[in-house]
């Protein structure tokens, strides 16, 4: 199936119960994320700021453009003028980083906490406790230009299936207590990101209304084009 129609059957799948589709374009050229913008897709989610960066001049400006992968402070000011969320907020000194090249770009941006839920040292991501520990604190109550719009959880890479249905349960029991405790009054708080092309259908069915699909969409990965930074 070509990109296109990929597109159209998962927007069609995720559309009918209201889960927003990230198209996860790390790697692929720029020719490929325009076949899926053709089709109708207008979230891309990039893993690289320098990736990010290079994609966001060379294609259309109504794209939504995602942070999901770690994200170092030295970065955030060179997405800080565009970017519509960063999926993989990490600390609250990179919250704090976030909120000062919002501010300088007079905008709010929006964000998820990265929420470690894997049996894997390789992961990032706040603890629940740690998660909470922010969210309590008064540095936190200080930035006024930043939202924090949900979580996102990356589930552990394994053949398990019991294993990453359990780690999604848990985070979305963790969303509707962070949600109750911290955000009950504002309706905003309303993303739960978790489920990638292996595992996107069981992270659905335990409360996921954001998946980030690459392979499901793009095909297999190919050579990187570019170098990390």
């Amino acid at each position: 199936m070509s990109i296109a129609d990929n597109i159209k059957s998962l927007k069609k799948e995720t559309g009918d119960i209201n889960v927003s589709l990230l198209a996860v374009s790390k790697t692929k050229p720029a020719a490929d994320l325009q076949q899926a913008y053709d089709a109708g897709q207008r979230l891309f989610g990039e893993n690289t700021v320098q990736e990010l960066v290079e994609k966001q001049e060379q294609l259309p400006k109504d794209i939504e453009w995602h942070l999901i992968g770690h994200l170092q402070t030295n970065k955030v000011k060179y997405i800080a003028p565009f970017i519509s969320m960063i999926q993989s907020v990490d600390s609250l000194k990179l919250l704090q980083e976030i909120n000062k090249h919002a501010e300088k770009n007079k905008r709010v941006i929006d964000c998820l906490l990265q929420i470690y839920i894997a049996d894997e040292e390789t992961k990032f991501g706040l603890g629940f406790d740690e998660a909470i520990e922010l969210l309590r604190s008064e540095e936190y109550a200080a930035l006024k230009n930043i939202r924090i719009r949900g979580l996102m959880g990356i589930a552990t890479n394994t053949d398990v299936a019991k294993q990453i249905k359990d780690e999604y349960y848990e985070l979305k029991t963790f969303f509707d207590g962070i949600k109750l405790s911290f955000f009950r009054k504002e309706e905003s708080f309303d993303t739960l990101s978790m489920g990638m092309s292996s595992d996107y259908k069981v992270a659905i069915e335990q409360g996921s209304n954001m998946v980030r699909l690459g392979s499901t969409i793009f095909g297999g990965r190919v050579v990187k084009h570019f170098k990390n930074n």
